[in-house]
């Protein structure tokens, strides 16, 4: 019978008891334990690339544990953990041309309205910021700021009076289909984050799992 390998360092190993009824073994070489199969798959190196697959494809965060056979905890903590390794791409492309739009979203719970608020260079369709929260001011302006670092020659809005006392008037404009290629967006994030469909039993009950799935939807 042929000898298990160490799947770390692919070593020699010899036999360390039993788990569940499993052969365990350990690496003469590292000091790794493991077992030669497992009845739970999240220990697959494949795991996290199928859920930020499947988070991008529509399915909710059950449904990612019936396909993948791992826990809703398992696809909580690794999103978690998936999203704090992206980090938004340097956009550093001036003279641009820019849409900035609110879409509502629902928190379970939640004790104020929530929105979704963020910035699309119109050609390329590149995020270059979004924020979650209150459509209030503070907010807004922090996504605006963004933008106004790269020199635009046009950011588009809708006719939020906010928008006034924050872009200069020369490079705002707000006009009927102005906004168009930023509402797609919208169309695009109901569809394809089951979190954000209208009718749905999906809905986020936490703040940080819903801005962990936006990072990896724009930036993964």
């Amino acid at each position: 019978m042929e000898k298990m390998l160490c799947p770390i360092c692919k070593g020699k190993t010899v036999k360390n008891g039993f788990q569940n009824n499993k052969q365990r073994y350990k690496c003469k070489n590292c000091g790794k334990r493991f077992q030669q199969t497992y009845t739970y798959h999240a220990y697959k190196a494949t795991t996290n690339y199928f859920i930020k697959s499947l988070l991008k494809e529509g399915c909710g965060v059950r449904s990612i544990g019936r396909i993948l056979n791992i826990s809703t905890k398992t696809v909580l903590s690794r999103m978690l953990k998936i999203s704090k390794q992206i980090k938004a791409p340097c956009f550093s492309k001036h003279s641009c041309k820019f849409e900035v739009d609110e879409m509502f979203i629902k928190i379970a719970n939640g004790k104020s309205q929530n929105w979704l608020i963020y910035a699309i260079e119109q050609k390329t369709k590149h995020i270059v910021n979004f924020i979650i929260g209150g459509r209030n001011k503070e907010n807004i302006k922090s996504v605006i700021n963004k933008v106004l670092l790269l020199e635009p020659i046009k950011i588009y809005t809708d006719k939020l009076p906010i928008y006034k006392s924050l872009i200069p008037t020369a490079i705002h404009k707000r006009f009927q289909y102005c906004t168009n290629k930023i509402e797609r967006m919208n169309l695009n994030l109901r569809m394809h984050i089951k979190r954000l469909s209208r009718k749905t039993i999906c809905f986020t009950r936490n703040e940080k799992y819903l801005e962990a799935h936006l990072r990896i939807y724009f930036w993964s």
